[in-house]
């Protein structure tokens, strides 16, 4: 049966084609929530996305984990059925939903056929409004969540990510990881995931898109009985991270064959009008594809590994500019000699006129390839209103990267590739590479 039902949502996962002829509306239900739909009838298949801003960092001082763990439980039972009924009651209907809580959001992703999509709805209003949080089922999802901190302690990538982390934004709640720690996580009770649940489930703070088989009057209708029941407010948003980070290195000796690195400072905001500067120099810098100068010059000019990037890390409370890198250990230092080296030199001299028009042309092409079905579409759509994006812009994205100058390039590079602000992060036993602080 599970195997039938994942067949059928591949096949309805492509019923929307293309970004270019999307028709985004804003649809406001009569209880006054606002969602976006682009209407597909040529499959009876419907995407529902919806997310509740704030996330994990509305945890509790001394409860990290209890929105992430909170949000494993919404499908472990609901209403009057427990999580077994629920998961059953799910398949039975083909219906696809997915929970999770990430730093700045709770997400709930819903795939469901037209012919169920009452049915469907009931269920994952249940979920949505009236999760139980059954003893065995905390039992359960604590055990799953400290068996990945269990792991995450082993992983030379996890280790790297959370030092780094906890460097650049000390106690704030980016500084730390959404999944808790095993002290936190042990402690947490029921009232504690009751609590979370209020803190971040609300109307004030919801984005809806939906995509596929259904009309604005039904999605209007859908949101009342779906999320009319949540209470009007949740807690109050986290402040701004402070970012506290400064340039240097940190080494976190861990017995591997290999180095993991992680670098990066201060970044840009979205809002910023050098965003798309930034954007686009980036790709150039440290973006995907063999013509970025950090995989020609580390990887492909000198063999010092399989992977190098940078990437604009743009949260709502805090913006970074980041990057990684493993090697051997004889060879991480080497390598991040070459990554300061670029670092500077693009900070110093920009790009050429060749690295600006591939950068563009893979920019703006690859752009449409994301929407390639109902539910990456719905996604794209919940994630440009969390931004704060308007719906032309995904008529006007590419425009605004080919708008991008040789100037704005060198403007914006030199503002953000400070070499004295770096910060590198290695876990592993890298040769010649010590910590300087």
């Amino acid at each position: 049966m599970k195997r039938l039902i994942a067949q059928v949502l591949v096949i309805f996962l492509l019923a929307v084609p293309a970004h270019a002829a999307l028709n985004i509306q804003k649809v406001t239900s009569k209880g006054g929530i606002t969602a976006w739909l682009v209407e597909e009838h040529s499959i009876p298949f419907t995407a529902l996305e919806i997310r509740f801003k704030g996330g994990t960092s509305l945890d509790l001082p001394g409860k990290r984990g209890a929105t992430y763990m909170m949000a494993g439980l919404l499908e472990e039972g609901a209403g009057d059925m427990t999580a077994t009924q629920f998961q059953t009651a799910r398949d039975a209907l083909a219906a696809d939903f997915n929970f999770a809580a990430h730093g700045d959001s709770v997400s709930i992703s819903a795939k469901f056929l037209s012919e169920n999509r009452d049915q469907a709805m009931s269920l994952l209003k249940q979920a949505i409004e009236a999760p139980r949080f059954d003893p065995e089922a905390i039992k359960r999802v604590r055990a799953q969540i400290l068996s990945l901190i269990a792991r995450n302690k082993k992983d030379p990538q996890e280790i790297a990510s959370s030092t780094f982390d906890r460097l650049a934004y000390g106690d704030h709640p980016y500084g730390s990881s959404s999944t808790g720690t095993i002290k936190s996580v042990s402690s947490l009770g029921r009232d504690d995931l009751v609590t979370a649940y209020r803190n971040s489930m609300a109307r004030d703070r919801v984005y809806v898109s939906a995509v596929g088989d259904i009309t604005p009057e039904q999605l209007g209708v859908l949101m009342d009985e779906l999320l009319g029941g949540l209470p009007a407010k949740g807690a109050p948003m986290p402040p701004k991270a402070k970012i506290v980070l400064t340039g240097g290195v940190t080494v976190v000796h861990f017995p591997s064959p290999q180095s993991v690195a992680i670098f990066g400072e201060r970044g840009i905001e979205r809002t910023d009008p050098d965003f798309f500067a930034a954007y686009v120099m980036n790709r150039i810098f440290g973006g995907d594809g063999f013509d970025a100068r950090l995989t020609r010059e580390v990887r492909v000019k000198r063999g010092l590994t399989y992977g190098v990037y940078s990437y604009l890390a743009d949260f709502d409370l805090a913006s970074m500019l980041q990057g990684s890198v493993s090697s051997d250990n004889d060879r991480m230092a080497e390598a991040l000699d070459v990554i300061r080296a670029e670092w500077k030199k693009m900070a110093d001299k920009g790009a050429t006129q060749a690295e600006l028009d591939a950068a563009k042309k893979y920019l703006t092409g690859a752009y449409p390839l994301r929407f390639d079905g109902n539910g990456r579409i719905a996604a794209i759509l919940a994630g440009m209103q969390l931004d704060g994006l308007p719906a032309s812009y995904v008529k006007t994205r590419n425009a605004r990267i080919n708008a991008v100058t040789l100037a704005d390039v060198a403007r914006v590079a030199k503002r953000l590739l400070r070499p004295k602000d770096l910060r590198i992060v290695v876990v592993g036993q890298p040769v010649g590479v010590k910590s300087t602080d």
